[in-house]
């Protein structure tokens, strides 16, 4: 353990997804290392992500402004919703150049176990979004594991009275367990042409 702010600063590291305790240690020391400018440029980013970031109003993805620039385009098919768990899934998805529709993104995945039931996730606003838009297609697109697929089958239940309503799933593919992030393009792709009907 190191004293004060340094121990502070690799606790705090290690809080990161994906960031354990040898990783936040090199960081902190490349940190103290670095050129003061490029620590005020760390600071200076950091307070713009956490007070000039917003979510879009109609599909939550991360934005700069009220809406994000999928939804701001015209060019985009508004019958087709691919529904994904987090923002980084809207850009795997968008990586794979084969969807041209509109995305809503939940802010997560069903999971009792840690208190994520479906009034902590914008399930509601998807079900306004369908009931007043000419939706005519849903594609699930929740990762390929217990969350993810808790989460397809209670949205299959909420949507299945929507006439007129195509509801889908990715193509199988992508490996059970894994996150649409990690998926190569190809792979997603795929899945996203081969997807079927639930």
């Amino acid at each position: 353990m190191y004293e004060g702010v340094v121990q502070d600063l690799i606790d705090e590291l290690g809080r990161l997804p994906g960031i354990g305790p040898k990783s936040a240690q090199r960081i902190a020391f490349h940190l103290l290392a670095s050129d003061p400018a490029d620590i005020a440029r760390l600071q200076e980013v950091l307070g713009k992500v956490r007070e000039g970031v917003r979510f879009c109003e109609v599909c939550g993805n991360v934005s700069e402004n009220q809406r994000c620039r999928i939804c701001s385009d015209v060019r985009r098919d508004t019958s087709v919703i691919c529904v994904v768990e987090e923002p980084k899934d809207v850009l795997a998805v968008e990586r794979t150049r084969e969807f041209r529709g509109r995305y809503h993104v939940l802010g997560g995945a069903l999971d009792p176990l840690s208190g994520v039931g479906p009034d902590q996730l914008r399930i509601k606003e998807l079900l306004a979004r369908i009931g007043a838009d000419e939706v005519s297609e849903v594609i699930i697109a929740t990762d390929p594991n217990t969350e993810g697929e808790a989460t397809a089958t209670y949205l299959v239940r909420m949507l299945k009275d929507f006439p007129g309503l195509t509801v889908t799933r990715l193509a199988s593919g992508l490996p059970m367990g894994g996150d649409l992030e990690f998926a190569d393009e190809l792979t997603l792709g795929r899945a996203l042409s081969g997807r079927r009907a639930l």
